[in-house]
């Protein structure tokens, strides 16, 4: 039998729960855990973090043994581990609440999607790095860092746009919760059993992370500003990498990137032709001032921002070598249509989309219409996500590329 114990210990269980325990022969978990059963007459066995050994020690029990875990013991954490190693029939599992699931319940807010992680067990630079794209976290701190250290290190990477909540001690009587932003946290101190709770202000683009050292093409997403709440909308970098690598750009290349957003292809395009230009061109204010951004933030001269509407946007700039057509829509067809006639001979183009049915829309364009039969790509990715202590491939929404040359 595995239970659940709250931060109350044996006051907190179901009747359920204490007869397990006092029925049992052996007790078996963390010290401090055990600690919160003072009148058990069993044996006690202390085991700490090697879950290996743990699972030694059960598979040779034969007398009726409890293993105390903390909160739901099945939320990343002990039975998990023991019933993937030993076999789901071995067990029984009583949860109880975890601190986790109490700290959102109390600031009211849903954990479908949030990033969670654990600072005794994760690295900081990491948990941050994931932190500057979430729009909720779930954080358990440590004694190494504290809720304090850990909006230190938020700040110092630019990254203050979340409000905070610090859930102390939570199930307890002296139970607190702080309410507030990270910047009020940096001086403040808290019980070691705490939980941070972060959740995105409305509206706020990424800070993308520092550019130092950046690549020529295929650059990591958080690398640039991306617009909320559209973000996803940026080229993912796998895509992106696959799509410069078949634009058979040159150093001296005329590109342009029709419906740009905040710049990711045209900016990596300005670093493969940096003695030619990049033309990034878009109709949305708010994502033109992040291509801007993001330019700066490159450091490519040889990029120039467009805003306006197609296919007028275009009409005083000179015949491209190549072309990427970003987008979502069946709008998609209508811009290759207008821009084909631009492209230089020999030229290539690239349209991005994300539904099968724009594809065969503009293959039909392609096959029906300029007798060219267009190679195509799917393209779907998945990428590593941890979770607490446990990885999981996250899968990327699949996506599709067009790639044409104009005959000479």
């Amino acid at each position: 039998m595995i239970v659940g114990v709250g931060d109350d210990g044996a006051e907190g269980l179901t009747k359920q729960a204490a007869d397990y325990i006092n029925s049992a022969s052996n007790l078996v978990g963390s010290a401090s855990l055990l600690a919160k059963f003072p009148g058990f007459k069993g044996h006690k066995e202390v085991v700490g973090a090697d879950l290996d050994r743990l699972a030694m020690m059960l598979d040779q029990t034969t007398s009726p043994t409890v293993v105390l875990a903390s909160g739901d013991p099945l939320f990343y954490g002990t039975a998990r581990f023991l019933c993937d190693r030993l076999g789901k029939d071995r067990f029984d599992v009583l949860p109880h609440v975890s601190s986790m699931q109490l700290a959102f319940a109390r600031v009211k807010e849903s954990w479908d999607e949030a990033y969670l992680a654990n600072l005794a067990s994760q690295p900081l630079e990491r948990v941050v790095d994931r932190i500057r794209s979430a729009e909720k976290v779930g954080v358990f701190t440590s004694d190494e860092v504290p809720p304090a250290r850990l909006a230190e290190e938020l700040l110092s990477k630019g990254i203050s746009y979340f409000t905070v909540y610090v859930c102390e001690n939570l199930g307890s009587p002296d139970e607190r919760v702080t309410r507030c932003l990270l910047a009020d946290l940096v001086n403040q101190k808290f019980s070691p059993l705490n939980v941070m709770i972060l959740i995105r202000q409305s509206g706020v683009p990424d800070r993308q992370a520092d550019a130092e050292n950046r690549r020529l093409f295929g650059n990591p997403d958080e690398l640039f500003r991306q617009s909320k709440p559209k973000r996803g909308l940026l080229t993912p970098n796998e895509v992106r990498s696959i799509a410069l690598g078949e634009l058979n750009l040159r150093s001296t290349s005329i590109m342009w990137d029709i419906g740009a957003g905040s710049g990711s292809v045209a900016i990596e395009a300005a670093q493969i032709a940096r003695h030619g230009k990049a033309y990034a061109i878009e109709m949305d204010a708010e994502d033109y001032n992040l291509l801007l951004e993001n330019a700066k933030q490159f450091g490519v001269t040889n990029l120039v921002p467009v805003l306006g509407e197609a296919p007028r946007a275009w009409e005083s700039l000179p015949d491209p070598d190549a072309i990427f057509v970003g987008g979502t829509g069946r709008a998609v067809t209508e811009l290759v249509r207008h821009a084909w006639p631009r492209l230089q001979k020999g030229g290539c183009l690239i349209a991005n989309m994300m539904s099968m049915d724009y594809v065969v829309a503009l293959q039909e364009f392609f096959v029906s219409q300029l007798n060219i039969e267009p190679m195509l790509w799917m393209i779907q990715v998945s990428r590593g996500n941890y979770q607490l202590d446990k990885l999981r491939l996250e899968s990327c929404n699949p996506t599709f590329l067009v790639k044409a040359i104009k005959p000479q």
